[in-house]
């Protein structure tokens, strides 16, 4: 068993626990509107607070490859300085046990700071959704790598009608032409292999020059 492999054994068996209900378009919407406080994830890519280039600025504690990356971490604080620095949204980690994140650090930077966030999180269940929602995200991360076509495309429909942005993480060009095929409209490249932990930089750029010519053909 991989990393990766690891990582989605364990939340399966943390997403089990949660309550049994039935998600809608509707349920989410309801959900947004009981929050209040919109704001527009992929308006603020499209519209850099400085220069001409936006950044989604990352608050992550710890990670399987480095370990705890910031033994003084405070959410806030880093959420606070990115938005100082110009961010123009914010990626929170929430996964406990492999990132030391936790939903209460949305709730906590969202309170703070004005940046649309980003729920970071390993999602295979559209409850995990609706949980983005009632702790404070605008947009949520859905993994190629980790989702069957079907799921893909229903969590993906199921986010984006109700209001949410959702950035599609994809690695290689099998997973580049399975997001597109769903017509995902926020596509992010990790140049990290999830299942071996292994960063090849390249990967963005060829990625990038197929996604250029698969628009020329």
């Amino acid at each position: 068993m991989n990393i990766l492999d690891t990582i989605v054994d364990q939340k399966k068996r943390k997403v089990a626990r949660l309550p049994a209900e039935s998600i809608t378009v509707q349920s989410l919407k309801d959900a947004l509107i009981k929050r209040g406080d919109h704001r527009g994830f992929t308006y603020a890519l499209r519209h850099p607070r400085r220069g001409s280039v936006a950044l989604i600025a990352e608050v992550k504690k710890a990670s399987p490859s480095a370990g705890v990356i910031s033994t003084d971490f405070d959410p806030v604080r880093i959420a606070k300085e990115y938005e100082a620095a110009g961010a123009s949204c914010l990626s929170v980690l929430t996964d406990e046990t492999f990132f030391q994140g936790a939903l209460e650090y949305l709730k906590a930077i969202r309170a703070a700071v004005r940046l649309p966030l980003l729920r970071k999180d390993f999602i295979i269940d559209e409850r995990q959704i609706l949980e983005a929602i009632e702790w404070g995200a605008d947009a949520i991360l859905l993994i190629v790598a980790i989702l069957s076509d079907g799921a893909l495309k229903r969590f993906h429909d199921l986010a984006a009608e109700a209001g949410l942005a959702v950035l599609v993480e994809v690695h290689d060009e099998r997973e580049l032409k399975r997001a597109l095929e769903m017509d995902a409209r926020l596509i992010g490249v990790n140049n990290r292999d999830l299942k071996t932990f292994a960063v090849d930089l390249a990967t963005t750029e060829k990625l990038a020059a197929e996604l250029f010519a698969m628009r020329a053909r």
